[in-house]
């Protein structure tokens, strides 16, 4: 082959490679289009604007990054400026202020005579900032001697206040800003405490606030209607609840400037703002009529084993003032969370709801939270009903007869008296209580004008007491009442109601038919501005006229001086009173009877409603006429003549003449030989411990109490004070004579109102008494009479 043939092979091989390699570039290059060939300049203009065009996309997603994040920095700001503003605003003064606040003390509870029922004491209360109780060493804090502070501290907290050590000492250490170490505490306590703060020039983390703690002078007097106070200052039931508004004031503070240390700074900046104390609140009650009622509540619920004890309200009917409302078993105000002797019974299994619910219960105020069947105390209401409307009148003879029974529309419901009452007026039917008699006065009045009545009386709403959580009544509707419900409700069976709301409608009767709205306030005085808001009496209507009010009130007195309530008789004053004992509701036995007695004193010018009620006796005798009535006298026997209400010095059988009473000499100071001398030429017997040299130190019964002849003068000479105490032994049922040899053989008194047998005595039997002490009974002539 010739050498040009061969260039020429080589030079067509290089231009085919060249071809080939053009080729191939321009196809891995054609972006736009498809199967065409370009040429490198070509390619070069189109890969330069897209390189322009993507670094446009990215100016424009960073310049979109840009935008939303200032946006959120702008929602940011916005939301701690104008949301959390005020929090960190809060937290800034919170870190550049010491706050400490001053308690603002709680009114104290007065009853009507100015008695102190519930008062506030001034105390302190201790917390402490861990985190600024620290050692600092060259402006370093120095751990070893922060831990051995803070040791110290927890020692010096558990010997004076008598608190745990390792608690006190884990909050001390605590990583929280605040920890309490004791609250309310005596200020004879706290000021030791302060001394050893100052001689150990402790200045920073502990806090000493100026406080107030609730004290009950008198523990467990009208501890259901006061109610509970929390550790907080917080009224949680009764009239503390009720005025707690009033009664609490508002908290002042003392606001300084501290440094980042928590320490005070040198002439900072100090405000002060007082607190508003509290107002006083002043009660109608009479802390010693209340105490009276208690006494005989207590004793009544005790004899009778009532097993779920017991209510008593008085009320002054002219005013609404209640004068005493009580419930027992009590508590104590000063401890109210320790369970009283009827729910501590197996308390240590309880669960913590279970106590919690038991506490509750204990602090319900039953005479006007719970409700009842009044049973037939409620004859009043219906009787008054029917005297208004002019369906009968008091002494209609045969207007009503009683063959023991009574046929209701095929239901037969019995009376008390199984052999009957027989013929009767209405004044006849009172005074036996007769079932019966007061069903055919139900059915004469009709279920409308029934109605009407008890409207009228308020039966169907809460009375307006000043006091929380009222309780209400359950009736019938009307559309459902029939021949039978009718007749059970006509002598007070088969509805409930709350005691508040009986004595309510009664106390309308013994005010010639005016109802008034009842109270426990009588007056509210605001401590900073001397201001006086008096509680005055509410009219709200005319229940029934006057004429009315009147015969109810002498059939009533007629009732306790002839009928079932006799044992409800006071010498000296007229009586007026219902008997009450209503069966066990059929939809829970488990409650047994209600015993109950309803009195005004006197009948003319009426001053007091009585209403004490008994839940549950377990005695064979549960009839309100025989256990309930002697309690109510006992009662007005001792709070009458407190009243100063004038006596009508009725003449009764008594046990003794006024010759027989001795009054006992004052033979304390005198030697053993004169004060035997002096007794037994009184009269009376005298037992002492002694020799003829010793001198009297004490007396039992005092100088000046009322002795019969014979009674006995338990004298203590110094040298030997220790108490000689007795059994008194029951003596109802039995006759005086009876009676004053059973307390001579004991070495006790006697004095006796009344004559019969004896049906109520105090102290109760099986109390332990001093030696020489005098013995109340009351003497009843035995009552025959239906005392349901």
């Amino acid at each position: 082959m010739s050498n040009y043939n061969k260039k020429n092979r080589k030079s067509n091989t290089r231009k085919s490679s060249s071809r080939n390699n053009m080729t191939r570039r321009n196809l891995n290059k054609n972006d736009y289009n498809t199967g065409d060939y370009l040429h490198d300049s070509t390619f070069r203009k189109v890969n330069k604007k897209e390189t322009k065009r993507l670094s446009k996309s990215r100016v424009l997603l960073f310049e979109f990054i840009v935008i939303i994040l200032i946006i959120v920095l702008i929602c940011r700001v916005g939301y701690i400026q104008f949301v959390k503003g005020a929090y960190y605003k809060q937290m800034e003064y919170n870190q550049s202020t010491s706050n400490i606040t001053i308690a603002a003390k709680r009114g104290t509870i007065y009853d009507s005579n100015k008695k102190a029922l519930a008062i506030s004491a001034d105390v302190d209360t201790i917390t402490v900032n861990p985190k600024s109780i620290v050692v600092k060493e060259d402006g370093k804090v120095n751990e070893t001697k922060t831990e051995e502070l803070k040791e110290r501290l927890a020692h010096k907290f558990a010997d004076v206040f008598e608190i745990d050590y390792n608690e006190t000492l884990e909050k001390l250490k605590s990583t929280n800003e605040v920890e309490k170490i004791v609250s309310k505490v005596e200020n004879d306590q706290v000021e030791p405490f302060r001394t050893w703060l100052k001689e150990n020039k402790i200045t920073s983390g502990i806090n000493i606030d100026a406080d107030t703690k609730r004290y009950y002078p008198y523990n467990n007097l009208a501890s259901n209607l006061i109610g509970v106070c929390g550790t907080d200052n917080q009224g949680l039931d009764g009239i503390e609840l009720e005025y707690d508004n009033l009664l609490k004031g508002t908290d002042g503070r003392i606001t300084t400037s501290i440094s980042g240390s928590r320490d005070a700074i040198p002439d900072g900046t100090q405000s002060e703002i007082a607190a508003e104390n509290g107002s006083d609140i002043y009660l109608t009650i009479d802390s010693n009529i209340q105490a009276i009622a208690e006494k005989y509540l207590k004793q009544a619920v005790e004899e009778n084993n009532c097993k779920r004890g017991g209510n008593v309200i008085i009320e002054d009917p002219t005013t609404g003032e209640i004068l005493a409302m009580c419930t027992y078993p009590d508590f104590n105000l000063n401890d109210p969370y320790t369970p009283n002797s009827t729910i501590s019974d197996g308390w240590d299994k309880l669960s913590s709801e279970e106590k919690s619910s038991k506490i509750l219960s204990m602090w319900r105020n039953r005479a006007v939270l719970d409700t009842y069947e009044p049973g037939s105390t409620f004859k009043v209401i219906t009787a008054s009903a029917a005297l208004e409307e002019n369906i009968t009148q008091t002494d209609v003879p045969g207007d009503f007869y009683c063959s023991g029974k009574q046929n209701v529309a095929g239901v037969t419901i019995a009376c008390a008296d199984a052999a009957g009452h027989g013929s009767q007026s209405l004044r006849n039917a009172l005074e036996n209580s007769c079932n019966p008699a007061l069903i055919q006065l139900g059915q004469r009045i009709g279920k409308s004008t029934f109605y009407k009545y008890l409207r009228a009386y308020g039966l169907f709403e809460k009375t307006g007491i000043d006091l929380p959580s009222e309780g209400t009544s359950s009736f019938w509707s009307e559309e459902n009442v029939g021949p039978v419900e009718l007749a059970t409700m006509s002598f007070g069976q088969r509805f409930t109601i709350t005691p508040m709301q009986l004595v309510k409608a009664v106390s309308t009767i013994a005010n010639d038919g005016v109802m008034l709205t009842p109270h426990v306030v009588k007056k509210i005085v605001n401590n900073d501005t001397g201001a006086v808001t008096t509680i005055e009496k509410n009219e709200e209507r005319q229940v029934i006229s006057k004429d009315t009010a009147d015969k109810m009130k002498d059939m009533m007195k007629d009732v306790v001086e002839v009928g079932g309530g006799s044992y409800a008789k006071v010498q000296g004053y007229t009586i007026g009173g219902k008997t009450g004992t209503s069966e066990a509701d059929p939809n829970h036995p488990e409650n047994g009877y209600v015993a109950s007695f309803l009195a005004i004193a006197p009948v003319q010018n009426t001053k007091l409603v009585c209403l004490l009620t008994l839940y549950g006796p377990q005695s064979s005798n549960h009839y309100g006429g025989r256990i309930a009535a002697p309690a109510v006298s006992q009662i007005l026997t001792e709070v009458l003549p407190y009243l100063d209400i004038p006596s009508n010095n009725a003449k009764e059988d008594d046990n003794s003449s006024s010759s027989d009473i001795i009054l006992t000499p004052n033979i304390t100071g005198k030697t053993y030989a004169e004060a035997k001398e002096i007794i037994e030429k009184a009269g009376l017997t005298f037992k002492c411990d002694g020799k003829a040299d010793d001198i009297i130190a004490e007396q039992t019964p005092k100088s000046g109490a009322n002795l019969m002849s014979g009674g006995i003068v338990r004298a203590y000479t110094n040298g030997n004070t220790e108490k000689v105490t007795a059994e008194v032994p029951d003596l109802k049922g039995v006759t005086l004579s009876q009676a004053k040899i059973m307390l001579k053989a004991k070495n006790l008194n006697i004095s006796a109102t009344g004559s019969g047998v004896i049906i109520s005595q105090s102290p109760k039997a099986g109390e332990k008494v001093e030696e020489g002490t005098l013995i109340n009974v009351t003497l009843q002539k035995e009552v025959t009479r239906s005392q349901n």
